[in-house]
């Protein structure tokens, strides 16, 4: 069975692809391809060159990485009122950087990119930390960063807590969850975490856009295949449903959710 042919997946692709846009620049066209058609991205990019410039305003001439961060954190946190969203923190507008600079709040992979971008307007290099289940940024091996909870600094047993909390205590925390990740990485996380959101919403049909997005970068990914089956299902899309619930099995077939997926496959069937 042929997939359908979907032009907004095709210019996310190209946009993930394209070695001349950065980070920023992506990740409001992923906004704009997905949800603001109208969207201004000049414009945004104009606002995060505000805040960048009136922060570089702010710093005397010291270059202590301490020092720099701890005005980043002021200027972001304190007089900007930027922080992360724990009341609606499955509100999709979470995911668009648009939408982020707008109510001045979002989840920690966007928060953790703005805070990284404005970063550089006074000498600091971040990286963006592909931590299981949380975002985070770093300056060096050391200097761990949560910019979702203004900017903290974490030790290991508070990188361990977080894991306790997302992992139901059955994840220890392991140096390579420091590890940095790149941009593609970033992107994809994002699009998985705008499915997580329209899942919450019960919007299956963007959920699914989501889902093809990634596997147009990820095609072997187990989770995504499987999601996108369980996706069409929802959509009554029966014939496709078990094309990738079968190829998940067959990709996977030792998965903890294995006895779930034939079930719903079982269901699927006899309701056909």
């Amino acid at each position: 069975m042929e997939e359908k042919f979907d032009p907004f997946v095709a210019e996310w692709f190209s946009c993930v692809k394209n070695p001349n846009l950065n980070l920023v620049e992506k990740c409001l066209k992923f906004a704009q391809i997905l949800e603001y058609p109208d969207l201004n991205v000049d414009e945004y990019i104009q606002k995060i060159e505000e805040i960048g410039k009136t922060l570089k305003e702010s710093i005397s001439d010291v270059k202590n990485p301490t020092y720099l961060i701890s005005i980043l954190n002021e200027h972001l946190f304190e007089n900007l009122g930027f922080s992360g969203d724990d009341s609606d923190y499955f509100d999709p507008k979470n995911n668009f950087l648009n939408k982020v600079i707008d109510k001045k709040s979002g989840l920690p992979i966007t928060i953790s990119i703005l805070y990284v971008e404005i970063a550089k307007f006074i000498g600091l290099d971040l990286k963006i930390v592909g931590f299981p289940s949380h975002v985070l940024v770093k300056y060096n091996e050391e200097m761990i960063l949560d910019p979702f909870y203004d900017g903290r600094l974490l030790d290991v047993d508070d990188l361990q807590d977080i894991l306790d909390n997302n992992f139901d205590e059955q994840l220890k925390f392991q140096p390579d969850f420091l590890n940095e990740i790149e941009s593609e990485q970033i992107l994809v996380r994002l699009a998985r975490n705008l499915k997580n959101s329209y899942v919450q919403s019960f919007v299956y049909d963007k959920a699914l856009r989501c889902v093809n997005m990634v596997l147009s970068i990820e095609p072997e990914s187990p989770e995504d295949i499987r999601d996108k089956g369980i996706l069409e299902e929802r959509l009554l899309n029966s014939e496709s449903a078990l094309k990738y619930l079968n190829k998940y099995l067959e990709i996977n077939p030792n998965a903890e959710d294995v006895d779930f997926i034939l079930e719903l496959i079982r269901s699927i069937k006899t309701k056909n």
